[in-house]
């Protein structure tokens, strides 16, 4: 069975997120967009609330069926929170050339749980400066390693845990296509 709300097949998985010819990156609709395409995500009810050019948050209800058997937040549904987070938080950082990028991965992946989670949590991702400006500066079908972090807060505003993200990001090959509905920023 073929997921129905994947971004693109072709060339860029996220030209889905950028809105061509626009001069300024419209943060709500990668937002809302966020929210649509990860159904696993939204099978588990966890919510992208922010998204712009510095970070990126996503919210875990506080529902018992995502607890473990002490009550407390499952660290499986803390890691999707972080990952969602984190894969906003680049789309954020790189939207005036999302439609560039081919696709990102994470490579790699940390994790510190400093107490227990419970209620609402929410994950406030980021991505390191310099590797967004590789990503940014990037020629087509170029790779660029770049890592990021979200850290996870309970509903008082309590740490209760930092992911640490390993990312690898590839641009678009010279010769395929951005996508249909605009140059993705190139020239």
């Amino acid at each position: 069975m073929s997921n129905p709300t994947v971004l693109a097949p072709g060339a860029s998985a996220f030209a889905a997120f950028a809105r061509p010819g626009a001069d300024i990156p419209d943060f709500e609709h990668i937002r809302r967009l966020a929210n649509q395409v990860v159904p696993f995500g939204a099978f588990v009810g966890v919510e992208v609330t922010e998204v712009d050019a510095d970070h990126a948050v996503v919210e875990i209800p506080d529902r018992p069926e995502l607890t473990n058997q002490l009550g407390t937040v499952h660290a499986g549904a803390q890691f999707l929170a972080a990952d969602i987070a984190g894969a906003c938080a680049f789309v954020g950082a790189t939207a005036v050339r999302i439609a560039d990028v081919a696709w990102l991965v994470v490579r790699d992946s940390w994790s510190s749980f400093r107490r227990p989670a419970t209620g609402l949590v929410r994950a406030v991702a980021t991505v390191e400066e310099r590797g967004v400006r590789r990503v940014l500066a990037a020629g087509p079908g170029e790779r660029v390693d770049l890592d990021g972090k979200a850290h996870l807060y309970d509903a008082a505003g309590a740490a209760v845990a930092t992911f640490r993200f390993a990312y690898v990001a590839e641009l678009v090959p010279a010769d395929q296509p951005v996508s249909a509905g605009g140059n993705g920023g190139r020239s």
